[in-house]
C-alpha cells in the first residue's frame, strides 16, 4: 500500500491489468486487510497468513479459480508487492499455454546495489530452447553456457482453464498426502511452500510450464532499500 508517483504499488499493478481490458479483479488480503479497500474488487481472506505462505494463501481464492475454469476463461495471478508495466500484462495474455510464467532474462541488474535483498534470494529459472522450466526457485546455480536460458521469475503467471485445473488437481494432491509442517521441495513446511515450488512439482511430472520472457520493465519491493530506490518516500509515520 505505499505509493509511488502518488499511487500504492497494488493500484499500479491494478492499472496495468484495466489497461489490458481485464477488469474482474481479486484480492487476497492477510496482514492489516482493512488498510486494502477499493472498489470493484472481490475479496478473500488469508486467515493464516502469520503461518503460511504465497501457495496456501492462493488457495483461498480457489473459488475464483474454479469460476474460472468452469467459464472457460484465462486467470493471471499477480504477487502484490511488484510493479510492472502494461505491456507486460499484454505480453503475458498473448501466451496460449497452459501455465506460462513471466521471466525476466536481463534480471541481474536490478541486484546491483541491492544490499538488502542480494542476488541469492532471487526466483531464478533455467529453461530450454523451447521456453519451458527446467528449474525454478532460490539458489539456483547454472553453467555459463546456460546462461541465455536463464532469468528471474517476477511473480506474474497464467493459467489456461485447462492449466488452472491441473495446478488445483496437483495441489489436492500433495494436500492430502503431506502434513502442514512436513517438507516440501525448496521448503521445510508445506504449508510455508512458494509458488516456485509447485511450478518444480509440475516441472518434475512433466507438466510444460511455458517462459514468457521479458527483459526489464519490472520491480520488485522486498525492502525499504527498494522503495526508496524507486523513488518512493516513506510516511513520517508508519503503524
Amino acid at each position: 500500500m505505499l505509493k509511488i508517483k502518488n499511487k500504492a504499488i497494488i493500484e499500479h499493478a491494478m492499472d496495468a491489468f484495466k489497461t489490458n481490458g481485464i477488469l474482474d479483479l481479486s484480492i487476497i488480503r492477510g496482514y492489516k486487510k482493512e488498510k486494502i479497500s477499493f472498489p470493484n474488487v472481490t475479496y478473500f481472506e488469508n486467515s493464516d497468513f502469520m503461518t503460511n505462505n504465497i501457495l496456501h494463501s492462493l488457495m483461498n481464492a480457489r473459488p475464483k479459480i474454479e469460476q474460472a475454469i468452469s467459464s472457460k476463461e484465462d486467470i493471471i495471478v499477480s504477487y502484490s508487492d511488484i510493479w510492472y508495466e502494461p505491456a507486460v500484462v499484454r505480453q503475458l495474455i498473448q501466451s496460449k499455454e497452459l501455465i506460462s510464467a513471466v521471466v525476466d532474462t536481463d534480471w541481474e541488474e536490478y541486484y546491483e546495489g541491492r544490499t538488502d535483498h542480494p542476488i541469492e534470494e532471487a526466483e531464478n529459472v533455467i529453461f530450454d530452447d523451447s521456453q519451458h522450466i527446467l528449474k525454478i526457485g532460490k539458489h539456483i546455480i547454472t553453467e555459463k553456457k546456460l546462461k541465455e536460458n536463464q532469468g528471474e521469475f517476477i511473480g506474474l503467471w497464467k493459467f489456461t482453464p485447462e492449466g488452472a485445473q491441473i495446478f488445483l488437481d496437483t495441489f489436492d494432491q500433495l494436500n492430502n498426502k503431506l502434513g502442514m509442517t512436513d517438507p516440501y521441495q525448496n521448503t521445510k513446511e508445506w504449508q510455508k511452500s512458494y509458488i516456485t515450488d509447485i511450478f518444480q512439482e509440475l516441472t518434475d511430472r512433466n507438466v510444460k510450464i511455458h517462459v514468457t520472457v521479458i527483459q526489464k520493465g519490472w520491480k520488485e519491493f522486498d525492502t525499504v532499500q527498494d522503495f526508496k530506490k524507486a523513488g518512493g518516500e516513506l510516511p513520517d509515520q508508519t503503524e
